[in-house]
């Protein structure tokens, strides 16, 4: 057995695969592209579905994957098992290899026994063999082409032998490979119970599509579908405890116990909490990076439940604050040199889990004392199981997913009814109100009919909801109206989708390029609910919408609201608003009068302005730009804004973006003294009063956008700093690497570069030595006198045309009078070179023709000047016979 890390494993795998003539196929997604019936990728062979049904055709016909998989519904569901078992996940990795219409049970069977003892080293005498009671031809193969011994394969049924992806799709008879962790017991019967034999590779030889009816149907091309779980393999090569135990898992549990500040033996006494925190944490920045955030229904759902299992096991550790994206850094740095997606998505990983972790913290310390009080009187009354009410109203009220109820009544030794949980979900979403969903609905005509009732019960006034942007940024106000999937609701519970109409609100609605506000709605006077509010929507004029998600409670129409503005955030849009007034002003100084706006984009983490401009904006023409800006927010000018006649601020010379509409009334904003104008444009988005307040100004990428429209991103304030901090944290690692100060970085890349470009100049003068000294040898031994002229006819291993083409210079220079003929291997395809020196040439000998038989020979064709040409084939196979012929066709050349 080799002693080898997970990374090493999974690349032999793939490696040895590649050599068998397999195409390395990289994993899809967890989000299967062509499988309705699937709500995540749990097997290898997902990705090739519509191969094996003969609907799609790909330009190989044997593949080898390393797949990412999740199994936490349906039939495959190990969710309760993650923890107390040593080898159960949701998230996995399978291995598998893939035959379609090429090879079938000999070469799987083969491949399978080769990979397992020449790749990894296990010993075939602690291997035993199942196949379907029916499959006479396995039960013969793992025999005859192995040497197994008949009583260590066992024939079983359907349950175990018969594989099927789900109740419709590709399926067929299956045979397992099982290796024995006890063998100092002896000779034993097989028994798939016992722990004593451990599943390590499944061989699914696909024969049949199963419809809807049960009804199986050979397939157009049989084909074979292994899988070898990942995890399960690396924990016996390792020789590990269990699969937490091996080098995927303990870089997760070291972080999490280092975040937690335990002991090893602390760790080891609370094993369960660590690996279900290991688990959940790598599962879901997989489905995150794979773009499943956490939700309320289907896969997102998944997503929120693993992380909030994961956090209610991490509170038995002692985290009462976010610390899952530090774990799942642990994950990235660990798997994200094979999984890229992970390194490129890493931000949106550690945001989407910390926001998570935020919103079910606020109400998991409520949640779990409820829940404790509702078990406290279950067992008072010697009852064993928790009514769904309860669940449900644990769920709706404070967030507790079911799944997480169910692992605190279990470790209780108690269960829930999940039937009664059911119809309470549906029971409510009767008594709520619920109608048509959203896409059925004329969503202008829904409005409009919203805010016409609001205004006759006297909660609007005619103009609608007051909306003013301008103003503090904490209010009271009172629920008007409750909008869930398009549907007017008396109201909603946690975690559903919500659109919230108040009397006013000083929210800021996207437009003019600036994003909408976000921030919270909390229930007072005794209404304990909260709701964060992620954007805000005008769907017809008079009516303003806090759209968001529920956190926490019941909110109900007519309860008194504190509404917040994100504080923190709305500074970060300001502060990027006002730097793109400095920035439009500078770009009309340094490039021209010209620019104009084209359209932009005001968010917190960056800014976007496109303006119009037939040239890329060259490097120093930013420089100054940025450096002027800079000097802009250091001055710190005013910025102050005023409502004027729209014509008024036109004379005045008030830049407009091109396209917007404009009311007769508008609002200007003006940096810089009155008298002498620094910037002057019409814009109703929110802005800094100081110029000051903006801080750091980073341009980040110039890049055109469309024909004479150019655009700049950049970054301000915290962002910037952030931006700062990080090429400054880079400059002083590569610094560390080099060996060297930060100002001395450049220096010696220089330096480095012209030492690796000298190098290569060596290398290629050593490797055309050596070329020169090997050919020479090869002429020497293989050459033969034919007719009073020299001819070499031979293969050549690790060579190009190139140099092939100088291997003929070779050849003429050591020979007045001969032919070479001269073949190699490239990219599995056959080239050939001929040569034929200038007096053969003018003897009728062509080099052309000789290239062009030799070449018919592989399958391919070629031809050239007469005393020079080429050629290429497709089956490198029959190179040798090809060329051994090319001295017989240059004596027929001769005696012609």
């Amino acid at each position: 057995m080799k002693k080898m890390t997970s990374a090493e494993i999974r690349q032999a795998f793939l490696d040895f695969f590649a050599e068998m003539g397999h195409k390395v196929v990289a994993s899809s997604s967890l989000v299967p592209g062509n499988d309705p019936t699937l709500l995540f990728t749990n097997a290898g062979m997902v990705q090739f579905k519509d191969v094996f049904l003969g609907l799609e055709k790909r330009d190989y016909k044997r593949a080898a994957t390393a797949q990412k998989c999740m199994r936490v519904s349906g039939k495959h569901n190990d969710l309760e098992e993650v923890g107390p078992s040593p080898r159960h996940h949701t998230f996995f990795e399978m291995l598998g290899n893939f035959s379609f219409g090429d090879y079938f049970k000999r070469n799987a069977i083969r491949f399978a026994y080769d990979c397992l003892t020449q790749v990894y080293g296990l010993d075939p005498d602690r291997f035993y063999y199942t196949v379907h009671y029916s499959d006479d031809e396995a039960y013969d193969l793992w025999i005859s082409e192995v040497g197994a011994d008949p009583g260590r394969i066992a024939r079983l049924g359907d349950k175990s032998n018969f594989w099927q992806m789900a109740d419709v799709g590709p399926c067929g008879p299956n045979s397992e490979i099982h290796y024995d962790l006890r063998p100092e017991e002896g000779p034993a019967e097989f028994d798939e119970d016992s722990d004593r034999w451990i599943e390590l590779w499944n061989l699914v030889f696909m024969q049949f599509n199963q419809d809807e009816t049960g009804k199986r149907t050979l397939l157009p091309r049989p084909g074979v579908d292994t899988g070898m779980g990942f995890e399960r393999l690396v924990t016996l090569l390792q020789g590990a405890a269990s699969n937490y135990d091996t080098d995927i898992f303990m870089p997760i549990i070291e972080r999490t116990q280092a975040l937690a500040g335990q002991t090893d033996a602390e760790r080891k006494a609370n094993y369960v909490p660590y690996r279900v925190i290991a688990d959940h944490t790598r599962a879901a920045a997989f489905l995150i990076a794979d773009g499943v955030t956490p939700g309320n229904t289907g896969r997102n759902y998944v997503t929120r439940m693993v992380l909030r299992r994961a956090a209610r096991f991490g509170r038995k550790l002692g985290f009462t604050a976010p610390f899952m994206a530090e774990v799942a850094d642990a994950v990235i740095e660990h798997m994200g040199a094979h999984y890229t997606e992970l390194v490129e998505k890493r931000d949106a990983v550690r945001a989407a889990i910390t926001q998570e972790e935020e919103r079910f913290g606020r109400t998991l310390d409520r949640g779990l004392a409820e829940l404790g009080g509702m078990l406290d009187q279950l067992e008072a009354e010697g009852q064993t199981t928790l009514a769904g009410e309860q669940a449900f109203f644990l769920y709706s009220t404070l967030g507790l997913p079911l799944e997480l109820t169910q692992d605190v009544a279990a470790e209780r030794s108690l269960s829930v009814d999940q039937a009664g949980f059911r119809q309470a979900t549906e029971a409510h979403a009767v008594a709520s109100g619920a109608g048509k969903a959203m896409g059925e609905i004329d969503q202008a005509g829904f409005y409009n009919e919203l805010l016409d009732d609001l205004k006759a019960q006297g909660l609007l006034s005619d103009e609608g909801v007051r909306h003013d942007p301008y103003g503090p940024l904490a209010f009271e106000s009172t629920v008007l109206a409750l909008v869930r999937d398009g549907q007017r609701v008396d109201s909603v519970i946690t975690g559903e989708r919500v659109e919230v109409v108040l009397p006013e609100t000083h929210f800021y609605v996207e437009a003019g390029g600036q994003v909408s506000d976000a921030g919270t709605l909390c229930g007072t006077g005794g209404a304990q609910w909260g709701i964060d509010v992620e954007e805000m929507r005008r769907p017809v004029g008079g009516l303003v919408v806090h759209v968001g998600e529920v956190v926490e409670g019941t909110p109900r129409a007519g309860d008194k609201v504190r509404a917040a503005v994100d504080a923190g955030r709305r500074w970060d849009i300001m502060r990027n608003h006002t730097a793109t007034h400095l920035l439009h002003s500078q770009l009309r100084a340094v490039l021209g009068k010209h620019v104009q706006q084209a359209g932009s984009l005001v968010a917190p983490d960056r800014l976007r302005f496109d303006f119009s401009h037939g040239r890329p904006v060259t490097a120093g023409e930013l420089e100054r730009i940025q450096m002027a800006v800079n000097e802009a927010i250091l001055a710190d000018m005013p910025v102050m804004p005023i409502v004027k006649e729209l014509e008024t601020a036109r004379t005045e010379g008030a830049m407009a973006l091109f396209g917007e509409k404009y009311g007769e009334q508008v609002r200007t904003i003006t940096v810089g003294d009155p008298g002498d104008r620094y910037s002057y444009e019409l814009c109703g988005g929110t802005h800094v009063e100081r110029t000051s307040l903006i801080g750091p100004f980073i341009i980040t990428n110039e890049e055109s956008v469309a024909a004479g429209v150019r655009r700049i991103e950049a970054v301000t304030g915290r962002g910037a700093l952030a931006l700062m901090n990080r090429r400054f944290r880079l400059l002083q690692s590569a610094a560390d690497l080099l060996g060297v100060a930060p100002g001395e970085v450049q220096r010696r890349l220089q330096s480095l570069q012209d030492e690796v470009k000298n190098n290569k100049r060596l290398l290629a003068q050593l490797r055309q030595r050596l070329a020169h000294g090997e050919f020479a040898a090869l002429m020497a031994a293989k050459t033969q006198q034919i007719g009073g002229a020299a001819v070499l006819a031979a293969q050549v291993d690790d060579a190009d045309m190139d140099t092939l083409r100088q291997m003929a210079d070779w050849f003429r220079d050591k020979n007045k009078t001969g032919v070479m003929v001269l073949g190699t291997v490239v990219e599995g395809k056959p080239q050939i070179v001929a040569a034929v020196t200038d007096d053969l040439a003018k003897r009728g000998v062509r080099a052309g023709d000789i290239v062009k038989q030799v070449a018919q020979m592989v399958g391919g064709g070629g031809g050239g000047r007469p005393t020079l040409a080429t050629a290429g084939g497709h089956d490198p196979d029959k190179l040798p016979g090809a060329l051994a012929q090319a001295p017989k066709l240059v004596a027929d050349a001769l005696k012609g």
